[in-house]
């Protein structure tokens, strides 16, 4: 080991002990953020309080047609393009479209299979043929597959002011 990687090995402990010891809750278990690497985006000043399973918010859109809320699920995919939207699991074979406020931020491109806490307004939504096929070429699906959506898909889609990555 050479003495510039056994530094930067020593800075980078040194950086992670560093951090703070708060805990926080997520689905009724304690988490110690010392290790958990939070990153957040958009808000700075978003926090995982409050967030609720993806899985319940179908059930708060049956009665409302749109809800603020802060919600945790699995990334199933992310624009490989610029991080620009990504699809978080609700369950039940389900997943939402997140894209960001005002397109102020973006999420790392290979955030696939990481946990997220989203902060912002969900609404069941009608996506057209031209947005399904700009997020199929998005996430690197073939032509074929492209070429193959022709109708409109009616599903929960998510406004985000802010994205806690774990």
């Amino acid at each position: 080991m050479t003495l510039k990687t056994l530094l930067l090995a020593a800075a980078a402990t040194l950086i992670v002990s560093c951090g703070n010891n708060k805990e926080i809750e997520k689905d009724e278990e304690i988490v110690d953020t010392d290790t958990i690497a939070l990153e957040v985006y958009g808000d700075s000043s978003m926090t995982m309080d409050g967030a609720i399973p993806a899985s319940n918010l179908i059930a708060m859109l049956a009665e409302n047609d749109s809800v603020q809320a802060k919600v945790t699920g699995e990334i199933l995919g992310v624009c490989k393009k610029k991080g620009c939207w990504m699809d978080i699991d609700l369950g039940n074979g389900q997943n939402m479209t997140v894209r960001f406020k005002d397109y102020g931020f973006f999420v790392p491109l290979n955030a696939d299979g990481r946990t997220a806490t989203v902060n912002g307004i969900a609404k069941v939504d009608t996506q057209s043929v031209e947005w399904l096929k700009h997020k199929a070429f998005d996430a690197g699906k073939s032509q074929e597959e492209i070429d193959a959506i022709n109708e409109p898909t009616v599903k929960v889609s998510f406004l985000a002011d802010g994205v806690i990555l774990e």
